[in-house]
């Protein structure tokens, strides 16, 4: 494993992290998927078909939420990626999302969020490989804080943390370190073969 780090070092291309990288965020977010898939499932009985935000449900009283109510748009079973997916095509295309394509959309944000965080992880792998100590885990819960406790609630895609109970929160931060942990395992292997 040192061994792989170290030629992992000395090659510092940023190309091949970068497609190692969005290899691994495609795999990671559809594992994460499956692993939130289940967890509600057992929790709820239902499945959501995509995003730790699936359980952040609740109608935000700032920022794109506020926007959207306003507009009478705004529906407190959209999650954070149908509610931005929303906002998105209202804003720039004067579009109203039906059901399905908020669910359509909401889906291809969160791959498009999972693909773009396993590039910028494969690229900084390449040269800051001490990022991938802890087998993904700190990067996993890096995501979770900076983007579900911090970014969603902040641009008002999903009410405030302290709005949650602490199931959800637990909810996100494993589905988060599913992610992490894949996200690694993937890139790892997918940079072996480049």
């Amino acid at each position: 494993m040192k061994q792989n780090r170290e030629k992992e070092r000395h090659d510092g291309d940023v190309w091949k992290g970068i497609i190692a990288g969005v290899v691994s965020g495609i795999v990671a977010s559809v594992v994460m998927n499956q692993f939130q898939s289940l967890w509600q499932k057992l929790a709820e009985g239902e499945e959501r078909s995509h995003g730790a935000q699936s359980m952040q449900k609740g109608l935000p009283q700032r920022g794109a939420g506020r926007i959207l109510q306003k507009q009478g748009k705004d529906d407190a079973d959209d999650d954070a990626t149908e509610r931005l997916s929303n906002f998105i095509s209202k804003e720039v295309f004067d579009h109203n999302l039906t059901e399905s394509e908020k669910e359509t959309a909401g889906t291809a944000f969160h791959y498009a969020y999972g693909l773009t965080s396993g590039a910028a992880y494969g690229a900084a792998a390449e040269f800051l490989p001490q990022i991938t100590a802890g087998a993904g885990l700190p990067f996993g819960a890096f995501i979770w804080i900076a983007a579900d406790e911090g970014i969603v609630p902040l641009l008002g895609l999903s009410k405030a943390p302290t709005e949650y109970p602490l199931s959800t929160h637990a909810y996100g931060l494993a589905s988060h370190l599913v992610y992490g942990l894949t996200a690694e395992m993937t890139r790892r292997a997918t940079r072996s073969v480049l």
